[in-house]
């Protein structure tokens, strides 16, 4: 079985890594999730037994490394004193477009959020968002369900009358 050169799956699909690294952490550590993507990838490509859908095994070890992350996060505090932290001013972060939609979507579960990303932004099939969750299709299925009926209720302003 021949693989095709890595390279062609940098060139194809690059942006795709990069958007649901952002997505999933973020922009100011979207960079460094995705390049550990990459490497992960690189290292594990001499491996595969198959070429079948590398799209989604590229944004499956994205995500993963995105829960790295998260993990890592949540056991390093970068001050001695994390109560200090409560005087210092906030930063708001330059407006995005859909910046209230994103905020909502942050706000979501972690599966949820998991979910809706990998389906949308990484424009993801119910089937692979599974695999990269580790749960069946349905769900999956039942994760973004979940999600969609949240934001439809918190996006849905209480004057329209549709």
């Amino acid at each position: 079985m021949s693989l095709p050169p890595f390279q062609h799956l940098v060139d194809a699909h690059w942006r795709d890594v990069a958007r649901l690294a952002h997505g999933l952490v973020g922009p100011v550590h979207a960079d460094d999730v995705a390049q550990q993507a990459w490497t992960q990838a690189l290292a594990a490509y001499p491996r595969l037994t198959h070429a079948r859908n590398l799209r989604s095994w590229l944004l499956t070890i994205t995500h993963r490394c995105a829960m790295d992350h998260h993990r890592t996060a949540r056991r390093t505090s970068p001050h001695d004193d994390p109560s200090s932290l409560a005087g210092a001013p906030v930063v708001v972060p330059p407006d995005l477009p859909d910046g209230d939609l994103w905020r909502r979507v942050a706000a979501l579960p972690e599966r949820q959020r998991d979910a809706v990303l990998l389906r949308f932004v990484g424009d993801l099939d119910h089937r692979s968002v599974a695999a990269a969750l580790g749960t069946s299709p349905g769900m999956s299925r039942r994760l973004v369900s979940d999600a969609m009926a949240t934001l439809r209720l918190d996006l849905t302003d209480p004057e329209d009358p549709r």
